[in-house]
């Protein structure tokens, strides 16, 4: 059942008509698999005589009773809501439906657990779903208190944003009553339940006690890593303390890993979810460890950033995103062991956002959103990393401190309500003592990314004699310059033959040319680096003895923030079409195995994969895709037994394609070999690695090659009889290199609505996997002539998966450019539906370019 779509301006219109005091919420979870019973009653107040309308997604009303007279449900549309007539200045509301379970992780979500087939629950309300649960005014500035009741099993953990605080037998379980929470938005109401596994532990300081609890599937607890998660999340609490000066404002703070979660994780108020692929079954590298941090970090952000202080609309979604992806990897190099955050967040969040910024369908950060349509696909690049990273540059320009004290500010006087980037700026430049109104527009207002080139002369002793930035106009976009607060790192040679910082100059550089005086008779060394500590947000070009350095001797440069911004630029250059797929790929070949940090190395692994599918001539492509798989193959057998190295490198040749001599070392691997004999010692072929083994053998048609049957696949799901060992199966055998395999995956994911979206997702990695364009080719016209029903039938958060997952990237030709224009003129494509669609679209004209530009 879709949701309606609010509009901003109907938002604001019932916003100016109610205001909300109180929800008392009560539900049974033990009616049966399919719904549930939602009593809802709501007190707010209205101007008298007006009318409203309350938001409502349920098979079946039963009631509604208004101030004491009963309303007619008959015409009662989920589309519409319910229409509340003649207003009186205080309104009691009463509402009794029947709301139904999805299995799409929107609203409240039920699963149950292949392993032991227990029940588990989730809620998920973010953009505008609550309304799946309770009745309610399913907008962010809308706030109010919420009492819940929830009737469950006995055997159930029941979690909710405010504690327990009463507990009562009845026919069936339980009768849990919470206490009445803080004030909040809808989005962020959480209801958690089911036999849950559980862990406690309590963080202490000056502003007192805040109880801790863990929670899992139960076939999943012997994987939980509590002690680990709990230090960092008592981290997170002291730097958060300390550096906000507000103490968290929810009581209690538990943390859900639920199953079949659409994001990452989600801020409900004192009951954060998180996708549970961060307990990790099996062996991963510290980089995932580090990745996991900053999403236990960016939530813990949003209890000051989002759900203390909450965005008035959906226009400043990108305050909440990228404040909190900004503070957590702050958090990061402050407070926890991941001191290199900012050099991750350079390599990962930055291109995130050079990648999104790039598109014609980029907007600013500060975006307009008209409706809840809109913002659902604005959860991108833009929003999160690119405005962490104008962030990062306003620090930079007005200093640690002020940002800080304006926050402080912020947070103070806006506690518990609703405010906007106006409100945020005003404290700001009251810290900094500095207008800020020049910069907004500059960067919140405007799109596309700068480019910044050195241009320089030298006299006979290598000394500077003249030094300038060039900066280009952002494109895409109106070609504005802007203000970048930057640093120029110079490196030479040390005595031990790294390449070492040895001079440093921070300057603003404005305007299409920027003078740097400071650096007239400083020796310009080997390599010149503008933009060195990622101060700024901006494209970064080297010049040619530069970029012979960095290409000779990458691994030479000692500091692995320099380093990373090489990788990025060189990476910005192979996408732009200004450095050969293939020399990318060498580089990476000679380099990679000197990079020390693994993030680093596993996020240009997945670079150079993505060179030689989309961005090399494809004549090149068979030959370079062979030889970047043998010097992977090379790379893992002379890491360092049991390292992350070593298993990354293994992990970016099964996300590859076997040359014929891997694949008996990948069956041995899969049947038992010691992996010391096959050159490997200190592997751990565990459940995660046994799957990649399974799907790049499927791959390259070395396991179940008839279509009718997977013997070997269906004896990997027995084996690993979980939720992800259905979704490794789905994925490898759609991997498989066969019409058959790919049209029944196709099928299954573009037509079969029962099917969990997290297992979609798995369908489409499976279907589009490397060196098989040739075999997805039939099925670009069945793409465009089935994507808009798709769209019209499911969900937004549904749709995307396939819209994206399996828009036809594999046809780099100028057909699939003209595929993609006849759709989007054949008539009323819906907005985000388009968008969607023209993304793909460019990612195609992009890959051409590369392409033509590799084979010159």
């Amino acid at each position: 059942m879709t949701a309606p779509n609010l509009t901003r301006a109907a938002a604001a219109e019932r916003a100016d008509t109610i205001s909300v005091q109180n929800y008392r919420i009560g539900l049974d979870l033990t009616a049966g698999p399919q719904t549930f019973s939602s009593h809802t009653v709501v007190t707010f107040t209205a101007r008298p005589g007006s009318s409203t309308v309350i938001d409502l997604i349920a098979p079946r009303l039963h009631s509604a009773n208004l101030n004491g007279t009963d309303l007619d449900v008959s015409g009662y549309d989920p589309a519409t809501g319910l229409v509340l007539p003649d207003l009186a200045e205080q309104n009691v509301l009463s509402v009794v439906a029947d709301c139904a379970y999805s299995n799409t992780g929107e609203g409240l979500h039920r699963f149950v657990d292949p392993a032991d087939g227990q029940v588990y629950l989730y809620s998920q309300f973010e953009t505008a779903d609550a309304k799946r649960m309770f009745a309610c005014f399913d907008q962010p500035d809308l706030k109010a208190t919420y009492t819940l009741t929830v009737t469950a099993p006995a055997d159930w953990e029941v979690i909710s944003n405010a504690a327990v605080v009463a507990v009562a037998e009845v026919d069936g379980g339980l009768r849990r009553t919470f206490g009445t929470t803080e004030v909040m938005s809808t989005y962020l109401v959480a209801l958690i339940a089911g036999p849950y596994a559980k862990w406690t532990d309590e963080y202490t300081d000056e502003y007192g006690s805040i109880p801790l609890g863990l929670y899992c599937r139960a076939s999943l607890a012997e994987h939980m890593d509590a002690q680990r998660l709990f230090t960092e999340t008592k981290q997170g609490f002291g730097f958060y303390h300390r550096t906000f000066g507000i103490p968290y404002a929810f009581g209690k703070y538990d943390q859900l890993f639920v199953p079949e979660f659409n994001a990452g994780a989600m801020e409900n108020a004192g009951a954060v979810t998180f996708l549970e692929d961060y307990v990790f079954r099996s062996r991963v590298t510290r980089y995932l460890y580090e990745r996991r941090a900053e999403t236990l970090l960016h939530e813990m952000a949003h209890m000051w950033f989002g759900d203390l202080v909450t965005m008035t609309w959906w226009d400043d979604l990108w305050l909440n995103e990228s404040f909190a992806t900004f503070a957590s990897v702050l958090a990061q190099v402050e407070a926890t062991e991941y001191t290199n955050a900012w050099t991750t967040f350079a390599n990962v969040e930055k291109s995130w956002a050079y990648r999104q910024d790039q598109l014609p369908s980029t907007h600013p950060i500060a975006a307009d959103i008209p409706d809840v349509a809109a913002v659902e696909v604005n959860f991108d690049g833009i929003t999160y990393a690119k405005g962490a990273s104008v962030l990062k540059q306003l620090v930079a320009y007005v200093g640690l401190e002020p940002f800080l004290t304006g926050l402080r500010e912020y947070f103070d006087r806006h506690r518990f309500a609703n405010a906007t980037f106006a409100d945020l700026v005003g404290a700001l430049e009251r810290a900094s003592g500095r207008d800020l109104s020049e910069w907004g527009d500059q960067w919140l207002k405007t799109t596309g990314i700068n480019t910044l080139t050195p241009e320089f002369t030298v006299d006979d002793d290598g000394r500077f004699t003249s030094f300038a930035v060039l900066q280009d106009g952002a494109r895409p976009g109106a070609g504005e310059t802007r203000v970048h607060r930057l640093r120029i790192g110079i490196y030479d040679d040390d005595p031990a033959g790294a390449l070492v910082r040895r001079h440093v100059t921070e300057l603003d550089v404005d305007g299409p040319r920027t003078e740097v005086p400071e650096l007239i008779g400083v020796e310009r060394g080997r390599l010149i680096l503008l933009n060195d500590d990622d101060l700024t947000y901006a494209s970064v070009r080297l010049d040619e003895q530069s970029l012979a350095t960095a290409t000779n001797r990458l691994a030479d440069i000692a500091d692995p923030m320099p380093r990373t911004l090489v990788w990025s630029a060189a990476w910005e250059m192979t996408r732009q079409a200004e450095m050969r797929a293939r020399d990318f790929v060498a580089l990476v070949a000679a380099g990679i195995g000197a990079e020390t940090e693994v993030g680093v190395v596993q996020r240009v692994l997945l670079q150079a994969a993505t060179a030689i599918e989309s961005y090399a001539d494809p004549a090149w492509a068979v030959t370079g895709r062979r030889e970047f798989a043998d010097r992977l193959a090379e790379l893992a057998r002379s890491a360092a037994p049991g390292s992350d190295h070593q298993l990354a490198f293994v992990t970016a040749l099964l996300n590859g394609v076997l040359n014929d001599d891997q694949v008996p070392m990948c069956r041995a691997l899969l049947d038992g070999t010691d992996p010391a004999e096959l050159g490997l010692p200190g592997l751990t072929v565990d459940a995660e690695l046994r799957w990649k083994l399974i799907k790049a053998l499927a791959t390259v048609g070395a396991i179940d090659p008839d279509a009718a049957a997977t013997p070997v696949i269906d004896a990997e799901a027995a084996r690993d009889n979980t939720a992800a060992g259905v979704r490794h199966a789905a994925a490898a055998r759609a991997a498989r290199p066969l019409a058959a395999a790919k049209t029944s995956a196709w099928t299954t994911a573009f037509d079969d609505d029962s099917v969990p979206n997290v297992t979609v997702r798995s369908m489409v990695e499976g279907i589009h996997r490397p060196g098989q364009a040739h075999l997805l080719a039939p099925l670009t016209d069945r793409y465009f002539a089935a994507v808009r029903a798709l769209w019209d039938r499911r969900s937004s958060e549904v749709a995307q998966t396939v819209v994206v997952g399996l828009y036809p990237s594999w046809e780099i030709s100028e057909a699939g450019l003209a595929a993609a224009d006849a759709f989007l003129a054949s008539g009323d494509v819906p907005a985000p539906l388009a968008r969607l669609i023209v993304e793909g679209r460019a990612g195609v004209q992009r890959a051409l370019a590369a392409r033509a530009f590799d084979a010159s």
